[in-house]
């Protein structure tokens, strides 16, 4: 018997994904809002990822402890991210556990507590979490080189925020900013695994049915890329390096040929970059490519780590692989690049829970789900000229990002980039 994924709407504008995945004795639901860290405006930077900690700190009935009991003593596990288009709450849970799931992602979404003593200390916790991320190079690096692509818009800003920002939320204000976050008309309750149709609407009604629009108009300004260069001198032991380029967004019709781009550029140990750089001249242990994208805008990027001595000669590199790439390729390596890409993205439809993400973020893109055969379609009708044109698209502008952590020595390797561009 065939089953298929099939995507519903309630009276109140909740999408719904039935995704059921016979033979599998466990679930996934992911209850997505398609707002983040994006729609802030400098004042309430950060206010989305918190706002998500806080949810954890009682909801309903339940204390924060009660909230995690409850899911892992029925065998479940339960999580949460924020990202700059949308925040996500998840649970995986064996089957049978659909109920349970709803029932409490509903109250994280809908009736958080909110209570003045625990934002005090969450405050706190998140503070740590901004400068364990600044103490971590390899993650840093890429607060550097957002800030550098993304100038003025909330792209260009960490999605943690910053400490001032985190500190100047209100119980008050993150209510209010919920209500703009989590909106019938912007959310998506996605179901993968073991789970049936009537079932998954049943409850997604009950839990999510009477759910009210957003309490006001929320949309982000479209993102332009500006280009840049960041720095910062550190007594590291591996500099850390990473350059973006212009690129499509997810809407447009490039963005195969940018996923294809990025893979044959760096995604793999077939590619040209892991074969410059690291087989033939041992510049850095990790380097890869990959496609930033976004409703409106998207970028290539290149991440190295290398020797501070190794900089300049591997921003050179990755600088020529990119002009090399965007003038030839052949069908044998695009053929390589379109089965990687194939690849990765059906290995993660094997996991119900990359399922359920990857079907809530087709419905908020495009209201739409995609079967694996028109995606595997997609990426097949890729050709050589269309690379060549994104690559002159990619060049054309001369805008360049890039951002270098580590110690002196390796500071130069932003210009080397920019120049070896041409």
């Amino acid at each position: 018997m065939t089953v298929s994924t099939t995507l519903h709407t309630l009276e109140n504008g909740v999408r719904v994904v039935h995704d059921p995945m016979p033979g599998l004795e466990t679930i996934a639901l992911s209850v997505v809002a398609g707002r983040g860290a994006a729609y802030e405006d400098p004042a309430r930077s950060g206010w989305s990822h918190l706002l998500e900690h806080m949810v954890f700190k009682g909801a309903g009935q339940r204390s924060s402890r009660d909230i995690v009991e409850v899911i892992e003593a029925q065998g479940g596990q339960i999580n949460a991210a924020t990202g700059y288009e949308r925040t996500s709450f998840q649970v995986r849970a064996l089957k049978g556990g659909l109920d349970l799931g709803m029932a409490v992602l509903s109250d994280l979404v809908l009736r958080p507590t909110l209570d003045e003593g625990d934002l005090t200390r969450e405050k706190q916790v998140v503070a740590q979490e901004i400068a364990e991320a600044a103490d971590a190079p390899d993650d840093y690096v890429f607060d550097l080189v957002q800030a550098a692509a993304w100038g003025d818009h909330p792209l260009a800003r960490p999605i943690l925020g910053t400490v001032d920002s985190v500190n100047s939320a209100t119980v008050e204000g993150l209510s209010h900013w919920r209500g703009q976050l989590y909106a019938a008309d912007r959310l998506i309750v996605s179901c993968s695994g073991a789970v049936a149709l009537d079932e998954v609407l049943d409850l997604a009604r009950r839990e999510f049915g009477s759910m009210p629009a957003a309490s006001g108009a929320l949309a982000s300004d479209p993102a332009s890329f500006v280009g840049g260069r960041r720095s910062q001198a550190r007594k590291l032991e591996q500099a850390h390096l990473v350059f973006m380029l212009p690129a499509v967004s997810a809407r447009e019709d490039d963005y195969f040929a940018l996923r294809i781009f990025a893979e044959a550029l760096g995604g793999g140990m077939s590619s040209r970059l892991f074969q410059e750089a690291r087989e033939k001249r041992g510049l850095a242990y990790n380097i890869d490519a990959y496609a930033d994208t976004y409703a409106d805008a998207g970028a290539l990027g290149v991440y190295a780590g290398c020797a501070a001595g190794d900089a300049a000669e591997t921003a050179k590199v990755c600088a020529e692989q990119i002009v090399g790439l965007a003038a030839r390729i052949d069908d044998a390596e695009l053929a390589r690049a379109k089965a990687q890409l194939k690849a990765h993205m059906f290995m993660a439809r094997e996991q119900p829970l990359s399922r359920a993400e990857q079907a809530a973020g087709q419905a908020l893109m495009f209201n739409r789900l995609y079967t694996p055969a028109e995606l595997a379609e997609a990426v097949d009708a890729v050709s050589v000229d269309d690379l060549q044109r994104l690559g002159r698209a990619i060049l054309g502008p001369a805008k360049a990002a890039s951002a270098i952590l580590g110690a002196k020595p390796a500071l130069k390797a932003g210009e080397v980039f920019g120049t070896a561009l041409g």
